[in-house]
């Protein structure tokens, strides 16, 4: 799906295009965003910054993608947009922007902020099924590659979870393994999902741990502006996928 196996994760109003370019030289995936799609989640991030968090918020989000995605296009990056919706219409037209861009639409079921899971988006998501696989099915018929941010820890059977969105229509699984791994090897042996595994990738140990479990790459999240990071976690997969 991208290549070398390292992505940067998503930062609130920080992973922009821009942050993008800089980490290309070490990544082979830059999620922008998350960027909130629909009224419900546009207002959950105006209190968020109300309460002085960061947050991407364009009048138009559907523009703003293209035009982060489109500043991509030259740069030697496979592009993905993370978003947050409680509707399926802002969905499918930031789907088709992200086909159009050859990029990865990420369904954003990990933030657990109440104002956001106040409305439904975010981790609320992993306890509705039916309402996330309606998500990646509508995003996978606007012919966007797709995906899902989930977070491990939540009570949540996220093997069964993996199965089902593979199901409908998903490509990739970026898993927030929390302080619990192994998940990793459970999701792996539940589907056939490009495996992106976050938390705590910061050297060749973790790196290691992460694809013996099944990992088909890794993400790194807030230290993802750190050009000494960076480098140290690609040289890791590299020595590590070349063993």
């Amino acid at each position: 799906m991208f290549t070398p196996p390292l992505a940067l994760a998503s930062l609130s109003g920080e992973a922009d295009a821009e942050w993008a370019k800089l980490g290309s030289e070490w990544a082979g995936c830059g999620f922008v965003g998350g960027v909130s799609l629909d009224e419900p989640t546009r207002e959950a991030a105006r209190e968020l910054v109300a309460r002085d968090r960061s947050e991407f918020l364009p009048e138009d989000p559907t523009a703003f993608i293209d035009a982060q995605l489109a500043a991509l296009a030259d740069v030697d990056i496979r592009a993905g947009v993370n978003v947050r919706t409680t509707s399926t219409a802002p969905l499918r037209e930031a789907a088709g922007v992200a086909a159009d861009h050859d990029a990865i639409l990420e369904v954003n079921a990990h933030c657990r902020q109440d104002e956001l899971c106040a409305v439904g988006a975010g981790e609320t998501l992993l306890r509705d099924t039916d309402r996330l696989c309606e998500y990646v099915r509508c995003a996978s018929e606007a012919g966007a590659a797709v995906g899902a941010k989930v977070r491990a820890e939540t009570g949540v059977d996220l093997p069964t979870l993996a199965s089902e969105l593979e199901s409908a229509g998903a490509d990739c699984l970026h898993v927030d393994c929390m302080d619990t791994e192994s998940v990793v090897a459970d999701i792996a042996d539940a589907c056939d999902l490009f495996l992106v595994a976050n938390n705590g990738v910061r050297d060749r140990a973790t790196v290691r741990e992460y694809l013996d479990y099944g990992a088909d790459a890794v993400s790194v999240g807030r230290p993802s502006d750190s050009p000494r990071v960076l480098e140290r976690v690609r040289d890791a997969l590299s020595e590590v996928t070349r063993a």
